[in-house]
């Protein structure tokens, strides 16, 4: 199971990747970073990307009771909100949730390329990576 530092080196493999950082949204800091930052300043977005996470996380439309009564009785209960995609021109910042067995208030976020970039690809991988992750 990976680390953040090799986490953060399989997301940059992703086609598109310009740049990630795992970050914990309750104090904005970043707890890894790796490639270009939006405004050259990975705390920045950090702190910027919390913000919105936070939002997304605490709201009561996306919280579990409301992904669990909607979801059909045989599937498993969710968790909640796995991923927040935003998009601009130029391109796509994915924010995904890290779930462990603690209150976890980390995500990944990826910045990626709107061009060169797979958006549906990147989610899953991310995804993947995610559940990976190991947090120590």
């Amino acid at each position: 199971m990976p680390g953040i530092d090799e986490c953060l080196l399989d997301i940059m493999k992703l086609p598109g990747a310009r740049g990630a950082a795992v970050v914990d949204w309750t104090s904005g800091l970043a707890l890894g970073t790796i490639g270009e930052s939006p405004h050259d300043d990975h705390e920045a977005t950090a702190a910027e990307t919390a913000e919105v996470a936070r939002m997304a996380a605490e709201q009561p439309a996306f919280a579990q009771e409301s992904a669990r009564a909607a979801a059909p009785p045989e599937d498993p209960p969710a968790s909640g909100v796995e991923d927040v995609i935003v998009t601009s021109p130029a391109g796509y910042h994915i924010l995904r949730f890290v779930e462990t067995d603690f209150d976890s208030s980390v995500f990944v976020h990826l910045w990626l390329h709107r061009s060169e970039g797979n958006l549906a690809l990147a989610r899953i991988r991310l995804g993947e990576l995610a559940r990976r992750l190991v947090l120590a």
